[in-house]
């Protein structure tokens, strides 16, 4: 009785089987183009529903389709699309695993012991839920200011986003750095993160800056620089702890995080930790080896950031290097980095690692297998629940 259905349910449901697999070929094959990008990112992150849409295919083609040939050919599909769905959650425990003894090895076995109970509490429990990927994170209710005006250079107003906790204090400040290639962005971007993080008893403040190529560096760190000094001004009246301070950055804006991180004349507060998610570190070597595919295209990227190619300015494709100011004595780094990031390589994220690790810096290496860039813009997906288990208990570690 089941395969006597009508052909356009059939139709249907060979379709289903065919946009199942279309969409979870995108686990593992990389964006030749920009518009192709979100298919790439997305995919992985939203690998454990693309498993259960593959099984609910291949469910209905063998009880529905009757036609040898279309139903072989359905049931290759699905199973196709199973295997490749399931493979980030193959990947999963493994990672965990590789996460939690990174995070023991550079922080200690027992690194939460100083944190307290009710900070510890309130953190997420596992690296994945699995119910939040389909409902979304928990928000809770935080203060938020909006459009604070910091400065204004060459007639560009530049302003903050502000979180708070509910009650009124003094907190642990963490200072966020939004993306967009230094060509575009916002400091509204990532309002989920910024508003968990307050909702954890930090107050959150996010920057803005000028952006390229109107505006090529250094500009950008000379917001930096006047954001952070007007943060010092106003300290008392934004609840921010100046002696609890940690910068956090995605992509161009973990480029700028980790810069005034490691040079000392760019803050005028000290800085307690530092987070970097996909954050270019070594401009020369990035625009000497250029992904492929190259989405974004890279090199066109960095021109315009530094308004010219690196024939041109060797020296100041070093000098807006995070790696090129690496030595003993630098704030404890977490990096965060994608495998399968064809934006900023993951291999890049490493050489920091590795140099920070050889002058006895306390560094946190955790890569994720199956991430693309930006894979946080999912931000239930699997990538971003991993990443932030581990990001707060670092900064709790950092900072309380």
């Amino acid at each position: 009785m089941l395969k006597r259905f009508p052909i356009q349910y059939r139709q249907l449901i060979w379709l289903l089987s065919a946009v199942s697999l279309f969409l979870s070929l995108w686990i593992i094959l990389p964006a030749p183009t920009l518009w192709l990008l979100p298919l790439a990112v997305g995919a992985p992150e939203i690998s454990p529903g693309l498993l259960a849409l593959n099984a609910i295919a291949l469910l209905l083609v063998v009880f529905v389709i009757n036609r040898s040939r279309q139903r072989r050919l359905a049931i290759a599909c699905s199973l196709l699309g199973l295997l490749l769905s399931a493979l980030p959650l193959l990947q999963f425990p493994g990672t965990v695993a590789r996460s939690t003894t990174a995070m023991q090895a550079t922080l200690g076995s027992d690194y939460l012991a100083t944190v307290p109970q009710s900070v510890q509490a309130q953190m997420r429990p596992y690296p994945f839920v699995l119910a939040d990927l389909f409902t979304g994170i928990p928000a809770k209710q935080v203060r938020h200011t909006s459009g604070v005006r910091f400065a204004t250079p060459n007639g560009v107003p530049l302003t903050l986003e502000i979180y708070h906790p509910l009650p009124v204090g003094k907190y642990p400040t963490l200072i966020t750095f939004y993306s967009g290639a230094w060509r575009h962005g916002k400091p509204t971007q990532d309002a989920s993160f910024n508003q968990y993080m307050a909702a954890q008893g930090y107050t959150v403040i996010a920057i803005d800056y000028r952006h390229a190529p109107q505006f090529p560096f250094p500009a950008q760190l000379q917001d930096v620089q006047t954001a952070l000094k007007f943060i010092q001004q106003h300290a008392t009246e934004y609840e921010v702890n100046l002696d609890h301070i940690a910068l956090l950055g995605r992509s161009a804006g973990a480029h700028l995080a980790l810069l005034a991180a490691y040079q000392p004349k760019i803050s005028p507060i000290p800085i307690q930790a530092v987070v970097s998610y996909y954050g270019p570190t070594d401009l020369a070597g990035g625009y000497a080896n250029p992904p492929f595919p190259d989405p974004l295209n890279v090199r066109a990227v960095l021109e315009d950031f530094l308004a010219g190619s690196l024939p041109q300015f060797p020296f100041l494709y070093q000098d807006a290097s995070p790696i090129h100011y690496v030595r003993s004595g630098l704030p404890p780094t977490l990096l965060v980095y994608g495998d399968r990031d064809h934006i900023v390589e993951a291999k890049f994220g490493r050489a920091l690692y590795q140099r920070l690790q050889a002058v006895g810096n306390p560094v946190v290496w955790i890569e994720i297998p199956w991430a693309e860039h930006v894979f946080d813009t999912i931000q239930s997906g699997l990538s971003n629940q991993l990443a932030l288990y581990y990001t707060e208990r670092f900064l709790a570690w950092a900072l309380q």
